[in-house]
């Protein structure tokens, strides 16, 4: 079957966005009026519900591309798979061809509002970590003795605002930064990352996004920094890969 990458619509993930804002607004307000406000912004994520208009679009794009629907893996009992090092991980988004058993699509989704220096570390690391397990626990037969390896894709969504787009300072006490990293921004390190991961083939693509609370209601109402890191890329790359 051929996949039908040119159906990409354009702004593809813009209710994804809006339901992203809308849901973490949601969120906050729930957590507040029963009693239960967490510390800095985790009362608002706490809830996991801000990607889910992500899942539905990469969803319904995967089925009109001729995907089964039982291929297709968002519920959290069903996106665990084992590991190498760890014993098992519950990822965000998998493709498992159930006939032939085979693990076809691991996605991570992960956004980041606010908290930018105290979460970048975190969030870089955890994807290092993911992508290191599964391809080891591939070398190694875990999803079978010889099978296809699987797409791994990673979609970062990041607050556009100033403080995410203003140049940070590095500490260099013994030895000198890159110099991609010099006075760079949180989201230009997230750019770097991205496509630094890609690169190095720890993920088969990457998707970049950035979006301003404040224009949400806006077409399109997130960019993409990056053409490489595009969501259209993405999708094509998904979706060739999945059929």
């Amino acid at each position: 079957m051929t996949a039908q990458i040119s159906s990409i619509p354009q702004n593809v993930f813009q209710d994804a966005i809006y339901g992203f804002w809308n849901t973490r607004v949601a969120q906050a307000q729930t957590q507040t009026l029963a009693g239960k406000i967490d510390q800095g912004n985790r009362g608002s994520v706490t809830g996991g519900k801000q990607m889910d208009g992500f899942i539905l679009t990469i969803t319904n794009l995967l089925l009109a591309s001729g995907v089964p629907q039982h291929h297709i893996h968002v519920k959290k009992s069903l996106t665990v798979i084992p590991g190498f090092f760890r014993p098992t991980k519950t990822y965000d988004f998998l493709v498992i061809d159930a006939e032939k058993k085979q693990l076809k699509v691991v996605i991570e989704l992960k956004s980041q509002v606010g908290s930018f220096g105290n979460n970048f570390n975190n969030r870089t690391e955890e994807a290092m970590g993911a992508a290191l397990d599964i391809w080891t626990a591939f070398r190694e037969g875990v999803f079978g003795k010889a099978p296809p390896p699987p797409w791994i894709g990673y979609l970062l969504l990041l607050e556009d605002c100033d403080a995410s787009l203003t140049p940070v300072r590095v500490s260099q006490p013994h030895f000198d930064v890159l110099p991609e990293f010099k006075q760079s921004s949180y989201a230009k390190r997230y750019e770097l990352f991205c496509q630094k991961m890609v690169r190095e083939r720890h993920y088969n693509a990457a998707c970049f996004l950035m979006t301003d609370r404040d224009r949400v209601t806006n077409t399109p109402n997130y960019t993409e920094p990056s053409p490489d890191l595009s969501a259209a890329n993405f999708l094509r790359q998904l979706i060739l890969h999945s059929v």
